[in-house]
């Protein structure tokens, strides 16, 4: 086997030992045995390409183009050409399936059931790392930045498992070391002298100069330092990496299509909240119509959050699973409570794409076509494998339940279990949330009376205002500034009176979702974009859980939160409210013949003079601002660190300096590297072994230099063999304008990108990774060397004397 066949197959060895990190990430492994074999034939393909041989370039063209033809027939046969071209639709159905794939990967908890989505993005992801590190190790023959890929792969890895396995690690070091070695010393060698530095020599170096210093580095110690740096990098970088324990709600998601398998991890969909409430036009999203005889309690919830870790409320890792026929009885509902079955028929707007299904709350069945999965603790219905809400029309069975106070108030305790569950509050919950609780329910003889306390304390007695303009926190500090500050949105309401009921022992958690909109004409009801809302349930044994309204002006009061109404009644109207609202776009109508739930609502219309003032945007932060400016400026400033660097090594190089004989050698030598290392920009590496002369010659020929800048090369190599040899040098003169006429010579033959790759991204600017290197290794020298002395002294001072006898 030759030396490029058996590097070949290490290369293909170490990116599936480093694609092993990936195994964890899904519940199925067999896509590994398929990644395994198209990255075979990837690197087969590659191999012959080389014995063709096909320019470099080219061989990684054609094994790119095959990794696309190869994906295209195991993901999207049926919508290629001939079944293996992949075309238009092949290519939109490759981009659907990575859209599904990172919605999954977003949605589900690890281990995720490896969905169609997932292992395109899982056997793409391994193709594309062992694209380029064949092409790194192999085709370029440069086996050390072939680390690079290998890092990333195992890095994302462990960084979405939050934290691989020592055997995985140990599998991908291995592998990477298994390329190096495969290179073979002598190329390990020299690839080692370039991070560890030019390699000291008493002759000659790339240049002609005499290099002071002894030997070169030895090639196992640069590999093993280069080694350890790569090995701590893939060790720290995961622990920067966010963990693939949720994704957000905002956008479409899908599951796995299996039934009774599979996990959803949902993080706070409340991202995107605040800006559909401040959306400069309604859009509607929902119209739907139902037999309730009063559709203001229609409210649509899509997701309960039940997690409070202190920074923010979201949903709790749960099994899904089918959708039932008819689901099963809401937990803690008992018989004896009173309820109504009611009918609601829904139609989804197309522009409308969301995996979590806006239902009246406790649904008891659903009836929809599509992939659909159940989850039974918060009794949502979440879309499978790229299902969304577009267009979606279905019907829904739910109970209106309708518990009188009486039985509110006689509530047992919860289960153990659930209370524990659903009364945790973090250590860092400021005390003033707990005693401001204490304080309002003061009085209450049960759990009920202080949830209702709650409530009215924020809807009316509290001298809160509703402003969708103030910041969305959703932690333990934003709670605490709500309560002092009295002005937010739904958020803010929904947040605090759920957390301070789990500080009183009431179970307590948020859910998500719509408000039962606007009445239309016939009986439908439209929701919008901004009846977008979020309100707390509580827990009461033998009724289940249950909505409050603490967000003044939004929604309606719970029939079952007004002793004075007797169960079974229509809804009282609304509470009056405390003062006017606070609402951005509105104030409560002084019309007559507007009431108070109508105000409540928002539906009284403007009363304002046209062109009132509407509460100002405060705008970005400054220190948001600067922040945001100063990333930018580093995203912009890093790319051109190299171009900079060299920029600055120029113009030191070249500037004047003084006027005695050493200031006049030091100023040639300095030219004669600009020189090379200008070459080595326009892509002519340097030699060491070579001559002043042999070094003008060889730019001059591999750069094709001619006339003027070959001259200029001879000029500047026979002032430096002046410098370095001659009892007395002659000074030499323009070297500066010599220099110029290299550089202009060097880029006239080359097109515009290797023009603007020598000018952007400099090869020479790897003599920084050099530099550092080699002062690292000194320092690590100097290390050792002190604990070494330290040592031998503490073991002098600790040895016993030895007894003698005499």
């Amino acid at each position: 086997m030759s030396g490029r066949a058996r590097l070949a197959l290490c290369a293909y060895a170490a990116t599936l030992m480093a694609s092993g990190a990936l195994v964890p990430l899904v519940d199925k492994v067999d896509w590994i045995a398929h990644a395994a074999l198209l990255l075979g034939i990837q690197s087969v393909v590659g191999a012959l390409a080389r014995r063709v041989p096909l320019p470099r370039p080219l061989i990684v063209v054609v094994q790119a183009v095959l990794a696309v033809v190869m994906l295209t027939v195991v993901f999207a046969r049926e919508q290629a050409l001939a079944a293996v071209v992949p075309g238009p639709e092949a290519i939109q159905r490759l981009g659907e399936l990575l859209q599904a794939g990172a919605d999954d990967v977003g949605q589900y908890a690890i281990p995720a059931p490896a969905s169609a989505g997932i292992r395109l993005m899982l056997i793409g992801g391994v193709l594309l790392i062992g694209l380029a590190v064949d092409a790194l190790a192999v085709t370029f023959r440069s086996a050390a930045p072939a680390g690079l890929p290998l890092l990333a792969l195992y890095s994302v890895a462990a960084g979405l498992s939050g934290g691989a396995t020592w055997l995985w690690f140990l599998l991908a070091a291995s592998g990477y070391l298994l390329l190096l070695l495969a290179e073979g010393r002598d190329r390990l060698s020299r690839w080692g002298r370039v991070f560890g530095g030019a390699a000291p020599s008493r002759s000659n170096g790339p240049s002609g100069l005499l290099t002071p210093g002894g030997g070169a580095t030895a090639p196992v110690r640069t590999g093993r330092r280069i080694g350890v740096v790569a090995l701590g990098i893939a060790m720290v970088v995961p622990a920067v990496l966010p963990s693939l324990s949720g994704g957000l709600l905002n956008t479409a998601g899908n599951g796995q299509g299996e039934g009774g398998g599979g996990t959803i991890s949902a993080v706070n969909p409340l991202v995107s909240l605040q800006d559909n409430l401040n959306q400069p036009e309604e859009r509607e999203v929902l119209r739907y119509r139902t037999n309730a005889q009063d559709p203001s309690g229609m409210y649509l919830r899509m997701v309960a959050l039940d997690q409070f870790d202190g920074t923010s409320w979201r949903s709790s890792v749960r099994k899904v699973e089918d959708v039932p026929a008819q689901l099963p009885r809401p937990e803690g509902l008992s018989e004896a409570v009173g309820g109504v079955s009611v009918t609601t028929n829904i139609s989804a707007a197309d522009s409308y794409e969301q995996k979590w299904l806006p239902l009246p709350y406790p649904a008891t069945s659903v009836a929809i076509e599509g992939r659909w999965r159940y989850e039974p603790a918060g009794r949502m219905l979440v879309g499978d494998d790229g299902q969304t809400t577009r267009g979606k029309q279905y019907t829904v069975t739910s109970l209106l339940v309708q518990p009188t106070p009486k039985q509110l108030a006689d509530a047992p305790a919860p289960p153990g279990t659930l209370e524990r569950e659903y009364t945790s509050v973090p250590d860092a919950l400021p005390r003033d949330v707990k005693a401001t609780a204490l304080r309002v329910t003061a009085g209450a003889a049960n759990d009920y009376e202080r949830a209702v306390k709650l409530q009215d304390w924020f809807a009316a007695e509290g001298g809160f205002t509703y402003d969708t303009q103030v910041a969305s926190g959703t932690g333990v500090a934003a709670i605490s500034r709500f309560l002092t500050a009295k002005k937010g949105f739904c958020v803010h309401f929904s947040f605090s009176m759920a957390a301070m009921a789990r500080t009183l022992g009431i179970p307590a958690r948020v859910a998500v979702g719509f408000t039962p909109g606007t009445q239309q004409g016939g009986g439908v009801m439209s929701v919008g974009i901004r009846d977008a809302h979020a309100w707390p349930e509580l827990y009461f044994d033998g009724v289940g859980w249950l909505r409050f309204e603490p967000t003044p002006t939004r929604g309606s009061v719970p029939e079952y939160t007004r002793p004075e109404a007797p169960s079974g009644e229509a809804p009282a109207p609304a509470r009056p409210e405390a003062s006017a609202s606070a609402a951005p776009s509105a104030a409560p109508s002084a019309d007559p013949t507007c009431t108070p739930q109508m105000r409540r609502l928002g539906e009284c219309g403007e009363t304002s003079a046209p062109g009132a003032v509407t509460p100002a945007d405060p705008g970005t932060p400054l220190t948001t601002f600067l922040l945001i400016a100063l990333g930018v400026a580093v995203a912009l400033l890093v790319p051109l660190l190299p171009m900079l660097w060299r920029m600055r090594v120029t113009s030191r190089r070249l500037g004047p300096g003084g006027r005695a004989a050493e200031d006049a050698a030091a100023r040639t030598l300095a030219a004669w590297r600009e020189v090379i290392d200008t070459a080595w920009d326009h892509g002519v590496a340097p030699d060491e072994s070579q001559t002043p002369r042999r070094t003008a010659e060889r730019i001059v020929r591999l750069g094709r230099l001619e006339g003027p800048a070959a001259e200029a090369v001879h000029r500047t190599a026979g002032a430096v063999e002046q410098v370095l040899y001659a009892p007395r040098p002659r000074p030499a003169t323009g070297l500066a304008e010599d220099v110029a006429r290299v550089r202009a010579g060097l880029r006239a033959p080359l097109g515009a990108l290797p023009r603007l790759r020598a000018t952007l991204a400099p090869r020479s600017a790897v003599q920084v990774l050099w530099a550092l290197s080699a002062r690292w290794a000194a320092v690590a020298g100097r290390w050792a060397a002190a604990r070494h002395r330290l040592a031998t002294r503490w073991s002098g001072a600790l040895r016993r004397p030895s007894r003698q006898r005499g």
